[in-house]
């Protein structure tokens, strides 16, 4: 088969594709096409060839719509890169895909080329640079779209391994594929559907939905970033029928607007845990609201639960998808019995053949992909996630290590030793926090001037969702009788002694509206319609049934909010909630990627489903 986009523009030229959420303007497949075939043909011009990777460094916008199809239609690798990530974190990024070129845009392009040596750089926009070379300096050659199996690498995503290395999560044609199919079993899909896209496109949650509605032949809006109260009304003024979130840009959706337009038939959510009260919020105002648990691993959904199977199932992900096994594990790799806790594994035609430089055999066993995340299956085969195997954070949707945080912070001079863990959090589910081990003298002098040249380096280093938010210093680490940090006592210190070093607006770094008065009359509307008087298809109790609306994948959804614009992506870590694997990928406002379980992803994550996921 050739790229998806030279399949779809034969059987629906007519059909809206896309739709910039910004200004209204509207794109037919034949239009999308014929920008693809431009672009596809300018980077052929430029040397690139099918087998080669492609980094992109846009922002979500549709031009970067236009590279991922261009990527295929040459037979290229589309490898999207963070464009809020530092220039360390693009470096180890590209070394670890081995690029044939990145894509930028003059917002990202000092960042491309800070974070490359010896590989070309071209933008989309006239570049400043002498290194840089626009897309549009030559003419477009003719392009034959070549052929693509099944096993071909489509696209390269990033989460978060178990060293804190970022993991770079080759994903291929059939992997896509499978999960969109699966998603379309448990979600349904209608020909007028029309999915959402506010998340970040180098997440699986907003990456998946992009490749999906060229499958479904459905319509993709597409945001340039997250603003509560304009993407509920973006639901509402484009007749959106599906939308991928996490739990915290749909809580201050609906603080903004109090309900959401009935148009909608799927609220994704993913990349977080989703408190029960939101779940119930969402019921009492019939949202139609489906807790996913994905990864990007995992080409985004691995279980979803649909409105229906949410009832009387509290913190349920939902049973797997289809074709995707899960199999709850003890140490030894054992399968547990059902309601016993483990870790959870996954396999099908969804799961990606193994990370990128690294041996399947250290992520892979009898029963697929160990993900590191603690769940259980039910007697009925509904899964539920718990937490990380391992001491992850997960703040705002966004996988942070530990263990990365506390190498940089251990490089200032300063700093004679760290532990980093994570801190229950109202808003973003965790918050990054601190025990910093310093020099006698450093503790005798202005924790406010230490905490100011903390963290300027830090910023220096490392993305704001992985900043601390909240830090405590001691003259030396608590240990265990082996010698190992103690973290419940870290923890303890942390909650008791520790202060904010966040500004006075929050991690976001702007001031939170007000929430604004709930609209009686759009309650009342959303309550009446319920599948007695028209408004939304009545549930059906077939979690695959393909016109269904049972339980769909969470994206590895990342769930990414561009910075400035709104919500970050909460998580509340609690048992029985959908938690993200390590992935996700998705970067909040304030404190940006992801691994197994991930980005990510994660959350994350859809022509009409995402995602991840």
């Amino acid at each position: 088969m050739r790229d998806w986009l030279s399949h779809r523009v034969v059987s629906s030229p007519d059909d809206v594709a896309l739709v910039r959420a910004e200004d209204g303007e509207a794109w037919s497949y034949e239009d999308l096409d014929r920008l693809v075939a431009e672009t596809a043909g300018r980077l052929r011009a430029h040397g690139i060839e099918g087998g080669d990777r492609i980094g992109v460094l846009t922002p979500p916008y549709v031009g970067t719509v236009g590279l991922i199809h261009a990527a295929m239609r040459i037979g290229a690798t589309f490898v999207p890169l963070g464009d809020r990530l530092t220039s360390r974190e693009l470096g180890e990024r590209v070394d670890r895909t081995d690029l044939a070129a990145i894509v930028c845009a003059e917002s990202t392009e000092d960042d491309a080329l800070s974070a490359v040596d010896g590989v070309p750089v071209f933008s989309v926009d006239d570049p400043d640079a002498d290194a840089v070379t626009a897309v549009h300096d030559v003419d477009p050659e003719p392009v034959d779209p070549p052929e693509w199996s099944f096993d071909d690498r489509l696209c390269i995503l990033f989460t978060s391994g178990t060293t804190g290395d970022p993991k770079p999560v080759p994903l291929t044609a059939g992997n896509v594929y499978a999960s969109a199919v699966a998603s379309a079993f448990r979600l349904g899909v209608d020909p007028d559907d029309r999915w959402l896209v506010s998340l970040a496109l180098h997440h699986m949650g907003g990456l998946a939905p992009v490749y999906r509605s060229v499958l479904y032949g459905t319509t993709l809006v597409l945001r340039e970033g997250f603003d509560p109260g304009g993407t509920a009304d973006d639901i509402d003024r484009y007749d959106v029928t599906g939308v991928s979130l996490v739990p915290t840009m749909l809580t201050q959706m609906l603080d903004r607007r109090g309900t959401l337009s009935d148009s909608l038939r799927v609220v994704l959510l993913g990349g977080a845990p989703a408190p029960d009260e939101l779940i119930e919020r969402c019921r009492d105002y019939s949202i139609p609201v489906h807790p996913t648990y994905g990864m990007t691993e995992a080409a985004s959904q691995v279980a979803t639960a649909t409105p229906r199977a949410t009832k009387g199932r509290v913190g349920t992900v939902g049973r797997p998808l289809f074709g995707t096994d899960v199999t709850v594990v003890d140490e030894d790799g054992t399968p547990v019995d059902a309601g016993e806790t483990g870790e959870i594994v996954v396999d099908g035609p969804t799961i990606t053949p193994g990370y990128i430089g690294t041996d399947p055999g250290e992520s892979f066993g009898p029963h697929g992909l160990h993900t590191g995340d603690v769940g259980r299956l039910d007697e009925d085969g509904y899964l539920y996630v718990f937490n990380r195997l391992d001491d992850r954070i997960i703040s705002g949707g966004e996988n942070v290590e530990p263990g990365e945080v506390a190498d940089v912070l251990r490089s200032h001079s300063a700093v004679a030793d760290v532990a980093v863990i994570g801190l229950e959090d109202d808003v973003w589910g965790e918050r990054v926090a601190a025990l910093i081990a310093v020099e006698e003298a450093d503790l005798g002098g202005s924790d406010d001037g230490l905490d100011e040249a903390l963290m300027s380096f830090a910023r220096d280093h490392l993305a704001g969702f992985k900043l601390p938010r909240t830090i405590a210093y001691t003259d030396e680490l608590p240990r265990t009788v082996s010698g190992t940090v103690d973290r419940d006592v870290v923890r303890e210190r942390l909650t008791e002694t520790g202060h904010d070093v966040t500004d006075g607006f929050g991690s976001a770094g702007f001031k939170p509206a007000e929430p604004e008065p709930r609209d009686d009359d759009a309650t009342d509307d959303t309550d009446g319609a319920k599948e007695d008087d028209g408004g939304r298809p009545p549930e059906d109790d077939s979690p695959d049934s393909p016109g269904g609306d049972d339980e769909r994948g969470r994206s590895d959804l990342t769930a990414e909010v561009i910075e400035g614009n709104g919500a970050d992506p909460s998580t509340e870590r609690r048992e029985g909630g959908n938690a993200k694997p390590s992935d996700i990928d998705t970067e909040p406002p304030a404190p940006n990627d992801d691994e197994p379980t991930d980005e990510n992803e994660s959350p994350a994550d859809t022509g009409p489903t995402d995602g991840d996921d």
